[in-house]
């Protein structure tokens, strides 16, 4: 045998035992081609990155007499899927044509129809903590959103934190060889880890997923979001605004009109249009290997944001001219139809306590709400033909019938927050404050376009949740959690068109990818021992011959802000409703363990908890309590709080947490209101040092929030100006009587607030907050404007508009006076911010104490 080749086989043969001796190899299968640029593996995974495998080449003192080896490239095994996760926002069960509603959704029917239907897949009833339990598969409480990350507390399963003992899906198919992505909502971010300063370890690049596209929160203005492209803010819709103006000069018109032409961008289509190009980009470059794309709009989250040719499709139909009631009868029926709900059930009493009834409503009324439930119909049927864009590139790539598709029609039920008569400005609600419909009438144009922030009358929302009741929020009861599904894979599922009512849970659906993938849970990830997985898979329900099996999901808890459930072996433990959605503002239940009216369901017999039977089986409610209980401790529940806006306002960490000064020497946008100057309920002062040039100056100098709440410090035609945003409903300005003149300027606003402040929320007590104060605009020493203000904004600034330097992102305080960016054009120098918190006396407290004492004896 020729040295050469002599050498070459030598290799071979000591690579290969190299490879058998290989910790990481014994549990792998490689590729033919060991040790080529071109080998690859799968691993066990059972820990995350893998070891490093041995060097399996031969090493000698010259490269000549030495043979190269690289490691194998991580792949997942033979045959793994691609899969397209989608999830909508906001939606109940009524809302999709395939589970019986009125709403269009023709690319959600075509995969029921060449897959499954689910009837029984139940969500946390809130947005990023059903999030939060789908992408790690574990219960919301146990990865630390028990809430809101606007709401997060100090408490492991309250701090909005995804520990790095929660690997999620997206980490887990990456490391396992996929190519992952995201697009569209991340509510799983805290509030506090949103801005540049990072870190970035739970945004979702930080969590697995390789590529991200969305807007970081609850929600986002579609005409122009909080964007971001894995980290980095983005702005693609500037040179897309369009020309719509809203003429808003006469205030006693009862509409104010709206004309020319809508934005030609709009973030439902850019984001599946950014999907498609990235799936694309994947497969061109490698088309072997296996996708994970997590598609997650905010439609139909508040605001409804649709393009105007939705809305006029959607209005020719004439589908809600009937009204609410009737809407709710004929859903139920097309239910029954379709045979996803049992043919004797009956729907729960309308709800006229709390909903006016149709036929009690005013002409003005009934034409508002029309409107506003259009709007939201359009933005449903908009989102899902966006939807059926992206399967439709899967099949234009030959991907399709390898490709696992779960398409799940809300992360809760449909959302009642903007409370019985529904709002033009959803911030208000947040703020406690009901527009009245007079005043909403103005905006009737203006609904679904950029001048609206909008959200639809909660009578239309209980109906969207048939054949259930009550609303997002509501965890103990189904119309809040019992969302639907479909799912499709050509090559895997083959009783298509059929129907599952097995119980699952959100939390069923990572062991579902893990176990058709082939790819096991980690039982370590970086070094850290991860948490058991706590989902039960339902790949199981695939096969025809288990269409009818048992759940192998036995038992589930739920808890939302002091409501809670607990399902076990078809049995249901509820809590009696005690609040509205709407009802955020009011003194908690101070004991929402045991101060509770409790009711208990047999799902089996009663599919909408329509019958009460906890009087027949006392010991059935006293055992399922206990059960809850034990659920709570396991799964970081405790401790139960079932406040709501307090919790808004609860201290948490930020990058000004604990800083009564802060001083900024260069422009800079886009801090998130998490990591803002937190100006509410307290007394400030802002200064801003600044040169003018010659021929003056204008410019923004320094903003907080946008067109829907927030206020704004700038310079008008030369003359600095003050403007607090009252909720796009009033506008409290200081303006200076003079333009500045060329050269060095201090410019001061004072601001002396009136009330005790956020302290008295800790004693269940809302009346400090939202109070006046006297606001004092100086320059140069000299005040030049000073007013006061009877009220001010109590609880939270609008969420998806940023503290801003220099310019303005996004939209204006106050659009009658300028138009974003708006540069500054004096020279900036330093803003410095001061802040005074009010503090509680020893009086105070003990005021407080003594009114908690009586709320919880119940005494006025």
């Amino acid at each position: 045998m020729p040295p050469m080749l002599w050498r070459s086989a030598t290799a071979a043969l000591a690579s290969f035992f190299v490879l058998a001796n290989s910790s990481l190899t014994v549990a792998q299968k490689a590729s033919d081609e060991s040790g080529s640029p071109s080998a690859t593996t799968t691993i066990s995974g059972e820990q995350l990155p893998p070891p490093p495998p041995k060097f399996g080449g031969v090493i000698k003192e010259d490269a000549l007499k030495s043979t190269p080896w690289w490691p194998p490239r991580v792949v997942p095994p033979k045959e793994a899927p691609n899969i397209l996760l989608i999830m909508t926002d906001d939606a109940g069960f009524g809302v999709p044509s395939t589970f019986g509603g009125v709403i269009p959704t023709p690319t959600m029917d075509q995969i029921a129809e060449s897959g499954l239907r689910y009837n029984r897949i139940m969500s946390t009833a809130l947005c990023s903590p059903t999030r939060a339990a789908l992408i790690t598969g574990r219960n919301h409480h146990s990865v630390g959103f028990g809430v809101i990350a606007e709401q997060a507390t100090g408490f492991p399963g309250y701090d909005s934190i995804i520990g790095t003992d929660n690997a999620t899906i997206g980490r887990i198919l990456r490391d396992n060889g996929y190519a992952t992505s995201w697009f569209g909502k991340n509510h799983n971010t805290p509030t506090y880890q949103a801005s540049q300063a990072g870190p970035f370890t739970q945004w979702p690049t930080g969590m697995g997923f390789d590529y991200f596209y969305g807007f970081v929160g609850g929600d986002a203005n579609q005409w122009g979001p909080n964007l971001f492209r894995n980290t980095t803010q983005i702005y693609p819709w500037i040179g897309h605004e369009g020309s719509l103006k809203m003429d808003r000069s006469d205030p006693n018109a009862e509409i104010w009109p709206v004309t020319g032409e809508e934005p030609t961008w709009n973030l439902i289509t850019a984001m599946a249009d950014d999907a498609i190009d990235w799936m694309t980009r994947i497969h061109q470059t490698d088309p072997n290997q296996p996708i994970f794309l997590h598609y997650v709009p905010g439609a139909s989250h508040a605001p409804h944001h649709p393009k105007k040719e939705w809305v006029d499709k959607i209005h020719a139909m004439h589908l809600f001219d009937d009204g609410y009631e009737k809407l709710r009868e004929r859903i139920f029926a097309n239910q029954k139809k379709l045979g996803i709900i049992p043919k004797d059930l009956e729907l729960t009493p309308w709800p006229k306590d709390i909903l006016k009834p149709w036929d009690e409503l005013t002409e003005k009324e009934k034409k508002l709400f029309i409107r506003q439930v259009e709007v939201f119909a359009a933005y449903v049927a908009y989102n899902d033909h966006e939807i059926g864009r992206v399967i439709q590139a899967f099949k234009d790539l030959g991907k399709l019938d390898n490709t696992v598709v779960i398409y799940i029609n809300g992360d809760n039920g449909t959302s009642a927050e903007g409370g019985p008569e529904g709002t033009f400005n959803e911030v208000a609600f947040f703020n406690d404050v009901t527009p009245s419909v007079d005043v909403q009438m103005k905006y009737y144009e203006a609904w679904g376009t950029e001048f609206a922030y909008n959200h639809m009358s909660a009578g239309w929302s209980w109906a969207f949740d048939t054949p259930f009741d009550w609303f997002k929020q509501n965890a103990s009861r189904l119309g809040g959690v019992n969302q639907n599904m479909v799912v499709s894979w050509p090559k895997g599922i083959k009783d298509t068109g059929s129907l599952r009512e097995q119980f699952m849970h959100v939390i069923d659906v990572t062991p579902t990818l893990l176990e058709i993938t082939g790819i096991p849970a980690p039982e370590v990830v970086d070094g850290i021992k991860q948490k058991p997985i706590e989902g039960t898979s339902f790949a199981y329900t695939f096969d025809a011959k288990n269409a009818k099996a048992p759940s192998r999901h036995k038992t589930q808890y739920f808890e939302m802000m002091g409501q809670w459930a607990l399902y076990h072996d078809g049995w249901l433990l509820s809590t009696r409703v005690n609040r509205a959605p709407w009802q955020a503002f009011e003194a908690a239940n101070a004991d929402p363990l045991n101060n509770q009216v409790f009711q208990l369901y047999n799902l089996a017999e009663n599919f909408n908890q329509s019958e009460d039977i906890a009087a027949k089986h006392p010991d059935k409610v006293k055992q399922m309590r206990q059960m809850f209980l034990e659920e709570a401790k396991k799964y970081q529940v405790l401790p139960l709080n079932a406040s709501v806006a307090a919790r808004v306002t609860a201290q948490r960490p930020s990058l000004t947490a604990g800083r009564n000064e802060l001083v900024y020497t260069r422009p800079m946008t886009g801090t998130p209101q998490g990591d803002a100057p937190f100006l509410l309920n307290t007394s400030y002062t802002i200064t801003a040092d600044i040169t003018v040039p010659e021929g003056g100056a204008e410019g923004m100098i320094a903003t907080s929030g946008g067109r829907f709440a927030g206020w704004g410090f700038y310079l008008l035609k030369g003359k600095p100006v003050f403007n607090w945003n009252l909720l796009n409903l009033d506008w409290v300005r200081w303006e200076g009587t003079e333009a500045l003149k060329p050269g060095r300027h201090t410019v001061e606003f004072d601001f002396k607030y009136d009330g005790l402040g956020l302290g008295t929320i800790k004693f269940n007590n809302f009346t400090g907050v939202g109070k006046g104060g006297t606001g004092t605009l100086k320059v140069d020493g000299k005040v030049v404007a000073e007013k006061r203000m009877k009220k001010t904004i109590p609880i939270i600034l609008q969420w998806d508009e940023s503290f801003d330097i220099g310019s303005d992102t996004i939209t204006g305080v106050d659009d009658n006076d300028y138009t974003p960016p708006f540069p500054l054009t004096a020279k900036f120098n330093k803003l410095t911010i001061k802040i005074d918190r009010p503090q509680l006396s020893p009086q105070d407290i003990q005021k407080l104490e003594a009114g908690m004492k009586k709320a919880a004896l119940g005494v006025q």
